[in-house]
């Protein structure tokens, strides 16, 4: 049985959607990272699972039981979490932040939450620090505070809501660290974060968030090797992208080679390639699809990750590839001569020219 089961989940804030039907199952011992581009509901489907941020609709579950107001309290001691502004007790030394909830939360003796405490101290590397005050200390050592007196409540999960992204790039390491540590020892944990290695490296899955909800998920080597949708390629790969649409033989192909000369120059591609992609797009949509068809669309794209350029060309219709039954015998040798790989595909009434640069 999973640990914590989401259930057709919606957030709304008024008539803003943020989530809808969510579903989501996390097993005891994974580590499940949540990543994607800013704005797409990560940290909000974080907290609507705790209810820091209850839903507007769908369930959640924790071991089995549904969460409501009258067990929120018992099962969130079960469920940590830890915070991208630390929100550490400003009134209290280090010790103090660790040992309030054991003693008030958990009725533990000081001398037993002090113990714990120094343990975990010891664990994430402050023992040295117990008794500084969170003023005293730097932002990656507050959050490892934040993690210990996390850890200090006993949690069976913990969900981590981009407990990086406030820090100094120097300090981003000590903070991974103590996670990994984590990881390792078996601690089920729910991590929103923009650090993609650690997503690669110490997840056993990944859900990519887009759209309102989980776009895609699978194992780390499937998200980062393999991604199967489209938004998730462009997040991983850092793809950038240009769209024009032609809806007649009368298009203003000027603005065409304009538009994909600007993109190109914006996104500083060397000029050799620059001539290849707008050479490409002559060839393809003037002299070879445009006769023949009434209507298509143009896409180029390049990652700078892979180091790849993509140009393709839909045009409705049967399933016929255009370049292959091309009349101008010129621009096909042309566009095969300046592409590295050329495909067809066609599906749903759609054909597709692809041609890829490197």
């Amino acid at each position: 049985m999973s640990i914590i089961s989401v259930k057709n989940l919606e957030k709304r804030f008024g008539d803003n959607v943020i989530l809808q039907n969510v579903n989501a199952n996390i097993e005891k011992g994974e580590v499940v990272s949540i990543i994607g581009p800013s704005g797409t509901g990560k940290s909000t489907f974080l907290r609507a699972i705790n209810f820091l941020d209850p839903p507007t609709g769908g369930e959640v579950f924790f071991d089995g039981e549904k969460l409501t107001k009258k067990n929120l309290d018992a099962i969130r001691r079960r469920m940590g979490m830890v915070f991208q502004s630390f929100g550490l007790f400003s009134h209290l030394d280090v010790m103090g932040n660790l040992t309030a909830g054991p003693v008030k939360l958990l009725k533990k003796s000081k001398a037993e939450a002090d113990e714990k405490a120094f343990e975990l101290l010891k664990m994430v590397g402050l023992a040295e620090r117990a008794k500084f005050y969170p003023q005293q200390l730097s932002g990656g050592q507050k959050q490892r505070v934040a993690i210990a007196r996390c850890l200090a409540m006993s949690p069976e999960v913990i969900l981590f809501d981009e407990p990086t992204s406030a820090l100094d790039p120097t300090m981003v390491s000590e903070v991974m660290a103590v996670m990994r540590s984590l990881a390792k020892s078996g601690m089920t944990m729910l991590v929103v974060t923009h650090e993609m290695s650690f997503a690669r490296d110490v997840s056993n899955r990944v859900l990519y968030m887009d759209e309102g909800g989980i776009y895609e998920e699978g194992t780390p080597a499937e998200i980062f090797g393999n991604p199967k949708k489209s938004k998730t390629q462009a997040f991983i790969y850092n793809i950038r992208s240009f769209h024009y649409e032609i809806a007649s033989r009368d298009f203003d192909y000027v603005e065409m080679l304009g538009g994909v000369e600007n993109f190109c120059f914006n996104h500083a591609i060397d000029k050799k390639t620059a001539n290849k992609l707008q050479l490409l797009a002559e060839e393809l949509v003037i002299n070879i699809i445009m006769p023949k068809y009434n209507a298509c669309s143009l896409n180029l794209s390049f990652s700078e990750k892979l180091g790849t350029y993509e140009l393709s060309v839909l045009y409705k219709g049967e399933n016929s590839d255009a370049l292959e039954n091309a009349e101008d015998n010129l621009s096909a040798m042309m566009v095969r001569g300046n592409a590295k790989e050329i495909h067809h595909e066609y599906a749903d009434g759609t054909n597709v020219i692809k041609a890829v640069l490197q």
